[in-house]
């Protein structure tokens, strides 16, 4: 208990780090008149995006806020912790899951607008060698990864605190976990339509760009004539940056909190606090690593691979967090603290597990790109071919990756159950949860790698659009090379992230229904243990929740169908009506583009939306806690699954596509077969085809599986 100051002090810390960092991307020069004409306009159109979208958001939060007030105000004989009336209950989780909603609000836009304003920096520092420009792109992506991870820390240690005093009752440490479950829904229900919508207008614009540019008029990437060319570069920032800002505060939220209820129950049978206090700690000294990781990242030289420099960076964060994880087991969990420490190792080691097989099958140095882009030699159909079956082949090793974490990590903490008093499940599940937390503890550097993906990816893009020099365009394109790989490893360490905390509050919420029923007279007998798929009310629910993850894809990725259709309209529109555009004496009227994007993601991101949280709610009020535990588990699974084959084979088309623009597909005399061949067109097509997949319904999948999770754990009660 005594290492519970490090929690505000890391928070306070990673706040401060982040303003530094910004402050000095921010004094850094933007370069020409002509890159700074580019970046006013993309910061004028994602600006305009995130406040017409964050309007929405708040207007539908603000509307589930006092619902979830009602709803469980009502159901008083319901209520899961002693002591407390029913109105009271509501109340504090209408308040924590505003708060919730507010802080994953904040974090999108803090993030979206530094990145904003970095792409252009970024763009001027290239100039002066990659090595700069590699330095301002990450700092600029980690102002977003601090702040994101440190407001998820002290936005649960402060409401866990007021809670605690609000409740006042003796044992208000252990029954505070469950009076802030409403902080992991407000994320998460942001998360969603933040990553839903983004995801929707960045797709809409780069298909548009990509098969009119590209493929019908031949000309390059980013290129100026492009009316759509505006609207991508936004959509990298509103859907990579503000989007997965979003994203990865609500796991981190509902992680933390699933942990704890975990630490309540061993805190019961032991009388000793800390295990719940434990997941707070142990995040913080990963922040604190984080910090040593970004500020080490550095480039050698200006011809080195950036990929090296970011991977030193990471190897340092992690190494920290192992001497660090140690320190906290031995320092909180007494004599059993070395059982723990293997189940948080466990966790790190899954987690750089993930990072390899992503980058196995996204870059293009390995087999599966290779054969996609091989296959595109002979059109379109088999491209699209090879690309469904690696996306396919590409569940299988994370499944096992992931199957061997739980099992490993599960049988290490139920190895403490004899000396903590408690059975070896509830040890056990402790130890998943450590194993979750050790993944976490480098998140704050993983998505400072994500976010420095779309600045370098702007950076470009302004690059082109300003009229650089090659040599200029040739750093930025190294960047962008090593920003897709980020990207891709950093999809990949979400979705281990989710997988790995799926039966983590999954059991957070059996643990919490049976407190409820515990509450109301339920013998210990009959309340929920395991759940009987036997049963045809909990069949049902299971079917329903693995439907839910395919219906609610279905609708994502035709969400970016319908936008892109007139997207795709307006940019054959004003090269058709105006021919000046491709000689280049007329300027393309960006704005259509943008507002095209901008009016079909706002319309498109409500029904999964609103899918996504009505259909749990509805199992449970007519089939009940058990069929709602059934839809958790298996809509958790198939949802891992989709995301994973959705992230993995989206990336490996578009690196597919990238491996041929490179010159590296030779025809059977040995010559490249670069832009303006088939193959190429094909790959095109391809990547066109997994730009929905990676970018719109793969990440929303990261954050149904939580909002699952959340929801279910805030409306528990109500499902008796």
């Amino acid at each position: 208990m005594n290492l519970l100051f490090i929690v505000p002090l890391a928070g306070l810390a990673a706040i401060a780090f982040a303003w530094y960092l910004a402050q000095d991307v921010l004094r850094r020069e933007t370069g020409t008149q002509q890159m700074q004409d580019v970046a006013a306009t993309i910061f004028e159109g994602a600006v305009a995006f995130l406040r017409r979208q964050y309007r929405t958001i708040g207007l539908l939060a603000v509307a589930t806020g006092i619902l979830i007030t009602i709803l469980i105000g009502l159901f008083d004989r319901y209520i899961e912790v002693p002591g407390i009336s029913s109105t009271t209950f509501g109340l504090m989780t209408g308040i924590a899951f505003l708060v919730g909603a507010a802080l994953s609000a904040l974090c999108g836009i803090i993030g979206m607008y530094v990145a904003v304003r970095s792409n252009v920096r970024c763009a001027a520092a290239a100039r002066n060698g990659v090595s700069e420009a590699l330095t301002v792109a990450l700092r600029g992506g980690a102002v977003s990864g601090f702040l994101v991870v440190a407001l998820s820390l002290l936005g649960v240690a402060i409401m866990y605190y007021l809670y605690g005093m609000w409740y006042g009752q003796a044992n208000w440490t252990e029954a505070a976990p469950y009076l802030i479950v409403g902080l992991g829904f407000g994320a998460s229900f942001v998360a969603l339509f933040a990553q839903l919508g983004g995801g929707i207008y960045t797709k809409a614009a780069d298909v548009g760009a990509d098969l009119v540019g590209k493929v019908e008029q031949g000309i390059p990437e980013d290129d100026p004539r492009n009316p759509a060319v505006v609207a991508d570069l936004v959509g990298d920032n509103v859907g990579d940056c503000a989007g997965r800002g979003a994203d990865l505060f609500e796991s981190t939220v509902a992680e933390n909190i699933g942990a704890m209820i975990l630490g309540a129950a061993i805190a019961r049978g032991t009388g000793n606090s800390a295990w719940i206090f434990f997941p707070l700690v142990v995040r913080s000294f990963g922040l604190i690593a984080s910090i040593a990781g970004v500020l080490f990242a550095r480039m050698r030289n200006n011809t080195e691979d950036p990929m090296n420099a970011l991977n030193r960076g990471y190897y340092l964060t992690g190494a920290l967090c192992v001497v660090a994880l140690a320190f906290c087991c031995w320092a909180m969990l007494g004599a059993v603290w070395g059982w723990f420490f293997l189940a948080g190792l466990i966790g790190l080691i899954n987690s750089v597990a993930f990072v390899y097989i992503t980058q196995y099958y996204t870059a293009g140095e390995y087999r599966p790109v290779r054969l996609i882009a091989e296959s595109s030699k002979t059109g379109t159909a088999t491209n699209m071919i090879a690309g469904l079956a690696i996306g396919m082949e590409t569940t299988a090793l994370p499944v096992i990756a992931i199957s061997i974490a739980l099992i490993s990590s599960f049988w290490a903490g139920s190895q403490t159950a004899g000396a903590l008093g408690v059975s070896s499940h509830i040890a056990g599940i402790y130890g998943t949860a450590v194993a979750t937390m050790g993944m976490l503890m480098t998140a704050a550097y993983i998505l400072a790698m994500d976010t420095f993906g779309p600045i370098a990816d702007n950076a470009g893009g302004i690059v082109e659009m300003s009229q650089a020099p090659e040599e200029v365009r040739q750093g930025t394109d190294a960047l962008d090379s090593a920003g897709n790989t980020t990207k891709a490893l950093t999809k990949g360490y979400a979705i281990g992230s989710a997988a790995l905390a799926a039966f983590l509050l999954f059991s957070a919420y059996i643990d919490k229904v049976r407190l409820a029923q515990a509450v109301n007279g339920v013998p210990e007998n009959l309340r929920l243990g395991s759940v009987d798929l036997g049963k045809v009310e909990v069949f049902v629910g299971a079917l329903l929740g693995a439907m839910l993850v395919f219906l609610f894809s279905s609708l994502a990725i035709r969400a970016v169908g319908k936008a892109a259709q007139g997207m795709i309209a307006e940019v054959r529109r004003q090269f058709h009506e105006n021919p000046g555009i491709m000689l280049g004496t007329s300027r393309p009227d960006y704005g259509k583009a943008v507002d095209i994007s901008t009016q079909a993601a706002l319309r498109e991101m409500v029904l999964p939306g609103v899918l996504a949280v009505g259909l749990p709610i509805i199992v449970g009020v007519l089939l009940k806690a058990e069929a709602v535990a059934g839809l958790l588990m298996v809509g958790t699974m198939a949802g891992v699954l989709m995301a994973t084959f959705m992230n993995n084979g989206g990336g490996a088309w578009d690196n597919a596509k990238k491996y041929i623009e490179a010159g590296k597909l030779k025809d059977a005399a040995g010559k490249p077969l670069k832009k303006g061949s088939e193959a190429h067109a094909a790959a095109v097509v391809g990547d066109t085809v997994g730009d929905p997949f990676k970018d719109t319904a793969g990440p929303s999948l990261h954050v149904l599986i939580k909002l699952l999770a959340t929801i279910t754990l805030v409306l528990a009660p109500l499902f008796l």
